[in-house]
């Protein structure tokens, strides 16, 4: 464990790992800064020999305690880290200690060698963490197997989006751009039937893990695909990129939204773009060609403060009701609406939902202010200035003293035509029905970063080819059958031929 936990450990500090599992690595030149290297690990080693308790009699590491808890999620704030942690079983050291992601080793590797359990047992708290660049690392490695160019972009400090490119013959043809992400969003362990970070496949060929649907396996699909034409031998006019962005999910904006304003964007000339879509239970495969536009909103209302046993008048809390049932009333109105016209998908109506209540200090004690905070997401087709005066409108109403504030609010819908009026639309479509398949066009409830891919004017559908699979993304034992995986790729193999191949362009010409 601490030959394992050193090499991590040099790993950060930027020298190659000196003492992994494994032959020992001799360097035989060595810098001051490499000296000084080997002298902290050789005294962190000694550290951990004289403080830590010996394992207990045993024959291999790879073991568990079934009473050991792994907790797995990610660290608040704009730089969120993977990680995976255990309380101490016993009284607790005063030691804590922090397992480092390195070349060899990450969070699953610690758990999997019992390193993070048996460190509990010993009553110390264990953090292992998956510190940024091992995607990145990833997707340099698989573009040079495959022979692909490979662009790193920082769009914001410890934010890399990765561009795959496999350049086509007829430079003055725009691209085609497929985009995917690589974060998820966290897991609840003790909900999942195998562990989400495993990639566990069961005996009826699912596979389960947190990504499996939203979206690890359109990134791999698109590489495959990429993979299988290549080794056939095929060439295509139009270049065709792959991008991987690193926080979609939670909201995109120290990713695509700030990479599609850079000029290394501009550069990949992109014309149309594939991003992700969703599951469909049925037989049918969902295409998104717009989206709802997120609104969060935050109202606050101030009013006269008491004891709690007074009639208060023009309080806080009754002033804030009224915009409450206002808006609640009009998520009624959407509901009915959207049950009353078999026709009408859910994104093609206004959603909202009560998130957040805040206020108040004691039970006696009437609050001065208080709020509410909304998450709404507004249909393409709204008039957006008239849609906002009614929230103005409904704050006003409730009385003085009650504002609204707005934590997103996008403002640049977009809708990519699906008829062949669009020869990006008529070339995926007609692969589609060549192979059978049997599209359900619908508008994105929710968001994704195809919105801002379209705001720059390149038109974009959202489709990930998971037919016969219950949606399951954000979802406890979220998982996709091998046979859907499969025939997803055969699906984009046949795509890309069809869209790089699309002719120039009146505006190409």
């Amino acid at each position: 464990m601490v030959g394992a936990l050193c090499g991590c450990w040099f790993r950060l500090g930027g020298a190659r790992p000196l003492i992994p599992f494994g032959p020992t690595v001799v360097q035989t030149s060595m810098s001051r800064s490499q000296v000084a290297l080997l002298g902290l690990g050789l005294l962190l080693i000694f550290l951990l020999y004289v403080g830590l308790p010996g394992p207990p009699e045993q024959n291999s590491w790879f073991w568990g305690d079934p009473n050991v808890t792994v907790l797995a999620g990610l660290t608040p704030g704009n730089s969120p880290i993977f990680y995976r942690e255990v309380l101490p079983l016993n009284p607790a050291h005063r030691v804590e200690v922090v397992l480092l992601h390195g070349k060899a080793f990450n969070s699953h590797t610690w758990e999997q060698l019992g390193t993070l359990q048996l460190l509990s047992q010993r009553g110390y708290r264990a953090v292992a963490l998956d510190l940024p660049g091992a995607a990145v690392a990833f997707f340099e490695e698989r573009a040079r197997q495959l022979g692909l160019g490979c662009q790193k972009v920082e769009v914001a400090p410890g934010y890399v989006v990765t561009v795959l490119t496999w350049p086509g013959t007829n430079p003055a043809l725009s691209s085609i751009l497929l985009n995917s992400h690589t974060d998820v969003v966290p897991v609840f362990k003790e909900h999942w039937s195998h562990d989400p970070f495993e990639a566990f496949k069961d005996s009826e060929g699912y596979i389960y893990a947190r990504g499996a649907q939203d979206m690890k396996c359109v990134s791999i699909q698109y590489l495959e695909a990429v993979r299988r034409l290549k080794v056939e031998g095929h060439r295509f006019p139009r270049t065709i990129h792959m991008t991987f962005v690193p926080d979609e999910e939670v909201g995109g904006h120290q990713g695509m939204e700030l990479f599609v304003q850079r000029p290394e964007f501009h550069a990949l000339r992109a014309g149309f773009a594939l991003d992700e879509g969703i599951a469909n239970p049925t037989d049918a495969f969902t295409v998104f060609y717009s989206e709802r536009s997120p609104w969060w909103v935050r109202v606050t209302s101030t009013g006269r403060p008491g004891h709690g046993s007074l009639f208060i008048e023009d309080t806080a809390a009754e002033k804030l009701h009224k915009v409450v049932s206002s808006i609640l009333a009009f998520r009624e109105k959407e509901w009915q609406r959207l049950q009353s016209n078999p026709h009408l998908k859910e994104g093609a109506v206004t959603s909202v939902n009560l998130t957040k209540l805040e206020g108040g200090v004691a039970y006696n004690v009437v609050p001065a202010t208080m709020s509410a905070s909304f998450d709404f997401r507004v249909a393409p087709d709204v008039d957006f200035k008239a849609f906002e005066e009614q929230l103005q409108s409904w704050c006003q109403a409730a009385g003085e003293g009650v504002t609204l504030e707005f934590a997103q609010k996008w403002m640049h819908p977009q809708v990519t035509p699906t008829d062949d009026s669009n020869p990006w639309w008529a070339a995926f479509s007609r692969v589609c029905k060549d192979m059978n398949l049997s599209l359900e066009p619908e508008i994105m409830p929710a968001a994704t970063d195809s919105r801002f891919i379209r705001a720059v004017g390149v038109p974009a559908l959202g489709f990930s080819p998971l037919n016969r699979t219950p949606v399951l993304l954000h979802d406890h034992d979220e998982r996709l059958h091998e046979a859907v995986f499969l025939r997803g790729v055969d699906i984009y193999t046949r795509l890309l031929p069809a869209l790089a191949s699309v002719p120039a362009l009146p505006s190409e010409s």
